[in-house]
């Protein structure tokens, strides 16, 4: 079925509209190295990006989210995390042509994460230099804007509100299948990016978006096609 111009083109952060793991990196093997721990792989640690800090925290102390000192030592990681916000993340590539190419045709676009606004500011603010394109992101909702998080669609529909638009009429991308299960509760039409972060047993096909995508490139390539 042929694509409609979305009304707004909505990215997950992590893994979808950014390759951010460069900086969770460092993060992860400094706590690791402060509690006498050998460093991890690159790809070890990227598999639990998209997963958030407390997961981060599980990998790097392999620590269970209920025992005792678990949320001293995730701030403790959210702590070291400001200092490497931004310093390594870089847009997916072809990424800012996606961007452009919105902008180009009055199509807004925005981010939904559930990464804490705290870190997404100070993300997009050391990049704004870089990357001038983000600097016209039309709509940032984050999970201090929410009372329930993805894989509720309410973000989703927060968004679309924000922008004036429908949210039948808008794009979702992301690389989760909560992001997935937040863009057909929408009732996005829905993008999972297989370029993502995905864990080794992750069967994307299972997650039964409208449309699997291996590179940002193919979404650029669709998006020019649902302009024809």
């Amino acid at each position: 079925m042929p694509l409609n111009k979305p009304a707004a083109l909505l990215f997950d952060l992590d893994g979808t509209l950014m390759d951010t793991a460069m900086d969770f990196f460092p993060t992860v093997n400094q706590l690791r190295q402060e509690h006498d721990l050998p460093p991890l792989a690159d790809d070890t640690i990227r598999e639990q990006v998209s997963n958030g800090g407390r997961a981060l925290t599980r990998l790097a102390l392999d620590m269970e989210f209920d025992q005792v000192g678990f949320e001293d030592k995730r701030d403790r990681l959210l702590e070291i995390y400001c200092q490497h916000v931004g310093h390594a993340s870089v847009l997916f590539p072809d990424m800012e042509a996606v961007l452009a190419s919105c902008n180009q045709h009055q199509i807004p676009w925005g981010i939904v994460t559930n990464k804490p606004r705290l870190y997404t500011e100070l993300l997009l603010e050391r990049l704004a230099a870089k990357i001038p394109v983000l600097s016209s992101c039309a709509v940032l909702v984050c999970p201090d804007d929410v009372k329930n998080t993805k894989p509720d669609p309410e973000p989703l529909l927060l968004a679309a509100d924000k922008l004036q638009v429908k949210a039948t009429d808008c794009w979702y991308v992301g690389d989760h299948i909560r992001d997935v299960d937040a863009g057909k509760a929408a009732e996005m039409t829905t993008f999972a990016a297989a370029f993502g972060y995905l864990e080794q047993d992750d069967k994307i096909e299972d997650w039964q978006a409208h449309h699997i995508i291996d590179s940002s490139q193919q979404l650029n390539q669709l998006l020019a096609d649902s302009l024809n």
